[in-house]
């Protein structure tokens, strides 16, 4: 649920703070009074993209916090190792250069982060929704999401993504012959070339190590001379002057008990040096240079470096490429015999691709029967009587006689009143209609969604008279079970609402300036009275606003009752 929302600097707005509660949430304001704007707020800060223009004229930046409550985000807060305590506290800046940064619980995020969890918070139904419901694109989506056949989606998704591998890689094999052979020419070629290089893995780091050893002999050479010359050779050689320090340490400490750590020591370095010495012998007698090494070296190394250039790759990386061009030439070579297995496994995976989505396709009629009851019933609580809505279902024509969504063609039909023939939407449906489809949809959608707050912008588009009632107390309805806001122009919805917002617009000093108020049970009176008669508010208005609030409570209270009582 959405708690607060600090708006500062967005659009006509300097500074707004509005605490939202549960239930039905009503913001209402003359036309450009900036009702969109608060919305447009919310979106910023659930990660909706945001230009410099959104920013307040002559303000250095725009800010928008919103607290909403934990639930249902803890799993993506868990995953994205982000710490919260009591409450979820979202900030979304804009600068007046059109860059935006964001933050979780004070931890910087991402925009698409902010989207992905914005999908558990909040669900906003825009003035565009009514445009997608027309899209019969979209209707097989909406159809799926009421099914909630994720069982059977995902193993037709699972078919159909091995189904679609096969023709992959049935499709990498067919090429004409001229092709087939151009490719095996070069393919052998290469393969060739590297086989005669008789690659190693690590190769290389040997024989520049080498290389360098041979490249520096001369001045190797010399230092182990020297000091295998001072460590062994000559009268007063380390090791000999060592052995002379143990003796005399070892005389001393048979008087003195104190000092036998310190010969130990001494006998230990003399044994050190000794070895050391060896060691030096030892590597200065295994060298064995020669001009030719160092020339084969330097020519293993120019070819590792040409073929390096050439195939773009390093040895070891070669190596592996080798074995990729002698797979690719098995393949062109025997292309036949791999293709008539393909064709064998793809006959088989259609067969099981069929299998699956005809699993889904009952899944969906059976989704479609239950949705189209659901939105009949809805509608006609929307005072929409006489309508009919069906969804029709046709197979996806061709072959293989499926595509990546199923085997299924799906779109909506109605028909708003009695004696007309079931139509497309987008023919038959006026704007108010359209309005009222979207609502049922989404409050049909809602049982299933764990998202606990919905946002209808000027869903009474189109709306007025009886059918505005029936909009206002489906509205109610809704939240009872999740928190509504919506923007709305309709007396008759802000009526029912639990919180009153009165969204206003002043100019002050040559600025426009705009503030939202929390309206109580007078100022909502005094606000439905402007929204039935205008600016002119009379006591028959305030009358009228009075017995339209009264009506509404009446309603509430006998609907709370019935719900309890179910």
């Amino acid at each position: 649920m959405l708690n607060e929302l600090h708006i500062e600097n967005i659009a006509v707005i300097e500074r707004a703070d509005i605490s939202f509660t549960e239930g039905l949430n009503v913001l209402t304001g003359e036309t450009g009074a900036g009702k969109s704007i608060v919305i447009d707020a919310i979106g910023a800060v659930l990660g909706e993209r945001v230009s410099r223009e959104l920013v307040r004229s002559g303000a250095e930046k725009g800010v928008v916090s919103a607290v909403f409550d934990l639930a249902g985000t803890e799993d993506w807060l868990a995953e994205n190792e982000i710490d919260a305590e009591d409450e979820l506290i979202i900030q979304r800046r804009i600068g007046a250069d059109g860059k935006s940064s964001c933050r979780i619980c004070g931890a910087p995020v991402t925009a698409a982060q902010l989207k992905d969890l914005a999908a558990l918070l909040v669900d906003i139904h825009g003035q565009n929704d009514g445009r997608q419901l027309m899209d019969e694109r979209r209707h097989l989506a909406y159809l799926d999401r009421f099914g909630a056949h994720e069982e059977a989606l995902d193993r037709y998704r699972g078919e159909y993504s091995r189904y679609a591998a096969l023709v992959k890689e049935l499709s990498s094999l067919q090429m004409d012959e001229i092709e087939k052979e151009r490719l095996g020419d070069s393919l052998r070629y290469q393969i060739d070339e590297l086989k005669r290089a008789q690659l190693k893995a690590g190769e290389r780091d040997g024989l520049v190590a080498r290389r360098d050893l041979l490249r520096n002999s001369e001045k190797l050479t010399e230092a182990l001379d020297e000091a295998y010359s001072l460590l062994y050779e000559g009268d007063e050689n380390a090791i000999s002057m060592a052995q002379n320090a143990g003796y005399y340490a070892d005389r001393a400490a048979s008087i003195a008990s104190d000092l036998e750590p310190a010969a130990a020591t001494i006998r230990e370095a003399g044994y050190a040096l000794t070895d050391a010495a060896e060691r030096l012998r030892d590597f200065r007698d295994s060298l064995d240079f020669s001009p030719e090494e160092y020339d084969q070296l330097e020519e293993r190394l120019a070819l590792l470096s040409k073929l390096e250039r050439k195939y773009g790759r390093d040895d070891e990386a070669l190596i592996a490429y080798l074995d990729e061009c002698r797979e690719r030439l098995d393949n062109i070579q025997y292309a036949d015999e791999r293709a008539e297995k393909l064709n064998r496994e793809l006959t088989a995976q259609a067969s099981r691709c069929k299998k699956a989505a005809q699993s889904l396709s009952e899944s969906r009629r059976e989704a479609a029967r239950r949705l189209e009851k659901r939105i009949v019933s809805e509608l006609r609580a929307l005072n929409m009587p006489s309508v009919r809505f069906a969804v029709e279902m046709l197979p996806v024509g061709g072959e293989p006689g499926f595509i990546a969504t199923g085997a299924d063609q799906v779109r909506f039909l109605m028909s708003a009143n009695a004696g007309e023939e079931l139509g497309r939407i987008s023919k038959i449906a006026s704007g108010g209609e359209l309005s009222r489809i979207m609502l049922a949809m989404k409050n049909v959608f809602a049982e299933n969604d764990p998202v606990n707050t919905m946002i209808f912008d000027e869903i009474d588009t189109g709306v007025s008279g009886i059918a505005a009632q029936r909009v206002a107390e489906k509205l109610y309805a809704v939240s009872t079970g999740k928190q509504v806001m919506c923007v709305t122009h309709l007396p008759q919805i802000a009526a029912m609402a639990d919180s009153h917002y009165r969204i206003a617009k002043e100019e002050r000093g040559g600025r426009t300036y705009t503030e939202v108020a929390l309206l109580d049970r007078e100022g909502r009176r005094r606000e439905l009275a402007r929204l039935h008669g205008g600016d002119r508010v009379t006591d028959l208005g305030l009358a009228s606003a009075e017995e339209q609030l009264s009506a509404a409570e009446a309603y509430k209270r006998e609907h709370d009752e019935m719900e309890d009582k179910t």
